[in-house]
């Protein structure tokens, strides 16, 4: 029973702690105190920035559990005391329990609707020989007629897939429209997906779904993109030249792709939203300046040393107080 209750309360401080985080962050992230301090930033920082604010509540609710939660239950609560399990524990951690089964089932759900998608479209592929660090495939063209809804299996333009072995898939009809400099930038463009390693991050979006995180979710997509379209530009005609591949490609495919398909959203495509963020992403790079291959402002490690250890000297003076004040707290639950 007391192995019971500690895996209980463990359970109710993860939900209390990542729900009421969850909803803060939902509906606080618009905040001029936060947005404008990341809009200060270069694209790649702002989409840093909202990501790490989507998966704060998780990992918040992971340290105050495994660092408080569970240590104070162990050291502080009696075991020779056989209390019953109350209601509130048990029906909190069958919310956390359900919560983790969502959450993967939901990634997996999509991983499994991507790699099908992906064997569908390379069955008959053809790798391309390029300067790319990830292999590069010519893939057959389907691209819909204009209004029509799109499959699960409809061809993407240009998109990089996979997350262990990525590869960049690039179909016959754009490979046919873009001209030798408009296909080396969007190339760059998808190795910088790569090189953040977005698939990823939108593998692990899905496993921490929750309501009213798609405003959270779309405003880091955009900046997502416009990021690797900064990292493939080093100069403006290659920024005109990137400018125009999308233009070309978002003829050749619906705007909205990557709002309708869930195949789509968990691959890095380069066509990819609305067509308000394309056109915003076509004017960025128009507008392109030499500014933005300024170095951001970084801080020497050792700020982020001192900072540390100052952190860690607070918790150890008053974490004994810090556990027997959670452990009050979690009384509650139990009783």
């Amino acid at each position: 029973m007391f192995a019971l209750r500690g895996i209980a309360v463990a359970l109710s401080v993860f939900v209390i702690v990542y729900a009421a985080l969850s909803l803060a962050v939902g509906l606080c992230w618009r905040w001029r105190s936060v947005w404008r301090r990341g809009q200060r930033h270069t694209v790649r920082r702002s989409s840093e920035l909202l990501f790490a604010w989507r998966m704060f509540p998780l990992v918040t609710a992971v340290v105050v559990t495994a660092a408080f939660a569970v240590p104070s239950f162990l050291l502080l609560e009696p075991r020779s005391i056989d209390e019953p399990l109350g209601g509130i524990p048990l029906a909190l951690g069958i919310c956390a329990v359900g919560l983790g089964i969502f959450g993967v089932g939901n990634a997996g759900f999509a991983l499994r609707r991507v790699s099908r998608a992906v064997q569908k479209w390379t069955s008959a592929a053809q790798p391309i020989e390029s300067c790319a660090p990830v292999p590069v495939l010519r893939i057959s063209s389907g691209f819909p007629p204009s209004g029509t809804i799109l499959s699960a299996f409809t061809v993407p333009a240009m998109a990089v897939a996979g997350i262990v072995r990525p590869k960049v898939l690039l179909s016959q009809a754009a490979e046919v429209v873009l001209t030798e400099g408009e296909l080396q930038t969007a190339l760059n463009h998808e190795v910088a997906h790569v090189r953040r390693r977005d698939n990823l991050k939108k593998l692990m979006l899905r496993c921490v779904a929750f309501p009213g995180m798609a405003g959270l979710e779309a405003a880091w997509l955009e900046a997502t993109e416009m990021a690797a379209d900064d990292a493939a530009v080093s100069n403006a005609s290659e920024a005109l030249d990137l400018a125009s591949a999308l233009v070309k490609l978002s003829r050749l495919q619906p705007v909205e792709w990557g709002t309708v398909e869930p195949a789509i959203n968990m691959t890095a495509a380069l066509v990819h939203g609305s067509a308000a963020v394309v056109s915003a992403r076509v004017e960025r790079l128009i507008a392109w300046s030499g500014e933005r291959l300024a170095s951001p402002k970084t801080f020497f490690p050792w700020y982020g040393l001192g900072a540390a250890a100052a952190t860690v000297a607070v918790f150890a003076v008053a974490y004994s107080h810090l556990l027997a004040q959670v452990h009050t707290a979690t009384e509650w639950l139990v009783r």
